[in-house]
């Protein structure tokens, strides 16, 4: 059974919301148009066909999306450096879904497996229900101490159902900082997690081979194993 991990990338679509040093507020987004329509194109094929060819622009922190050490450290690995064997890993679902919002979460406030070591660890907030409202702004994130077991754990990759793996309100970023610093990567915006809860499954989050991009968009998914 294949699961699908990720919002609808679509034009307009919601994003991280910040401010420039003018103080003006830009929120990222995606704007999607026909670069040539059906009807443009029909005379190339004297009327016996016609296509049509998308324009796509967009910020890569949009989206169901995985960051790259790049993103937090200049000149580290990009999303083209990534091999296919860090994007397809072994998953497991935290459940966090009892998480309020803004709320911290310690390691006794969660449940984890023994055997973390090369698997991507996916935290279940609940909080894609919230995906292009305000209370999606304002969500729940673990505690630096999670952050330092998970990576001395070994884990492969550290993915979230909501906005970031940090609290929007520690200019540190401390699990980015962590987390890319060791090379684990990070997906955000997920969704769907709770139909994972207790099953063996692999997880990939796949974005285009983009050179020099610091993150990028994906299409994210669990495929559902068998129970031995």
């Amino acid at each position: 059974m294949i699961v699908d991990l990720s919002h609808v990338f679509h034009d307009g679509m919601p994003g991280v919301l910040f401010k420039r040093e003018t103080g003006e507020a830009v929120e990222l987004t995606a704007h999607i148009r026909p670069f040539m329509t059906h009807a443009q194109s029909g005379w190339h094929y004297e009327g016996k066909a016609s296509f049509e060819i998308s324009e796509v622009a967009f910020q890569t922190s949009v989206g169901t999306k995985l960051d790259a050490p790049r993103h937090r450290f200049e000149g580290a690995e990009d999303i083209a450096a990534l091999d296919l064997s860090r994007l397809v890993l072994d998953g497991v679902v935290i459940d966090a879904r009892h998480a309020t919002s803004g709320q911290q979460l310690a390691w006794n406030d969660l449940q984890f497996p023994e055997h973390l070591a090369g698997r991507a660890v996916l935290v279940n907030f609940d909080w894609d229900r919230h995906w292009g409202t305000e209370i999606y702004r304002s969500h729940p994130f673990v505690s630096r101490d999670v952050i330092d077991r998970l990576c001395d754990a070994g884990i492969s990759l550290f993915g979230v159902d909501c906005a970031n793996v940090d609290s929007t309100q520690d200019p540190e970023r401390p699990a980015h900082t962590r987390l890319l610093g060791r090379g684990i990567l990070i997906v955000e915006n997920l969704t769907g997690l709770s139909r994972l809860h207790g099953v063996p499954f692999r997880f990939f989050s796949i974005p285009l081979k983009a050179r020099d991009a610091a993150a990028f968009p994906v299409r994210a998914f669990a495929e559902v194993r068998e129970h031995a």
